[in-house]
């Protein structure tokens, strides 16, 4: 696994930080850290350790993955395209669950994730963001409820929802592939 590029990894921290609503005082107070540290790792002058990764990973609920991205060898793609060999992981396969990050970081307005559900992989507990999320199934049947109403979704169909109660299911065979979007970004 390639170390942090202090670059996105800077962009990828403030970026988590706003869609929380948290500000640099809130931040250094639960890390236990200054506020000046806390805003040079933003601004990518301090690199932190990894164990700070494990406590920022920990505060914004996201899987320590996030942090690591892969070397874009091509310094004109950096920040703009995510060639498909060099994706970032977001969960394992344990869960029945695995995303990869298509979005170059999570600075800009909107997150995008290639997500591959298990068969019979489901999210029993509703989940709710404060985003406005829309999907394509790539490949496979995705169940999706929203706002305690089923939806049976195949190859090519899509879907879309703002700030509503939601749940998952791959009730197929095969995996289920989802393009999903998510803004602001969450991850």
């Amino acid at each position: 696994m390639q170390g942090p590029d202090e670059c996105v990894l800077a962009s990828d921290i403030r970026a988590l930080r706003k869609a929380r609503g948290l500000t640099l005082a809130e931040i250094a107070l639960k890390l236990g850290r200054s506020v000046g540290w806390v805003s040079q790792v933003e601004r990518g002058l301090s690199t932190p350790s990894l164990s700070d990764l494990r406590a920022f990973a920990e505060l914004f609920g996201v899987p320590i993955s996030l942090f690591f991205s892969h070397d874009v060898p091509v310094e004109s793609e950096r920040g703009v395209v995510v060639r498909a060999g060099r994706r970032r992981t977001l969960g394992t396969s344990e869960s029945g669950l695995v995303e990869e990050l298509l979005s170059p970081d999570l600075g800009g307005s909107f997150e995008m994730v290639r997500s591959v559900f298990a068969p019979g992989a489901e999210l029993k507990t509703e989940a709710r963001r404060p985003t406005e999320e829309a999907g394509y199934v790539a490949s496979g049947l995705f169940d999706i409820e929203i706002s305690g109403v089923w939806h049976r979704l195949g190859e090519g169909d899509s879907f879309r929802f703002e700030g509503k109660p939601y749940r998952w299911r791959n009730p197929g065979a095969e995996p289920a592939v989802v393009i999903w979007v998510v803004s602001p970004p969450v991850y």
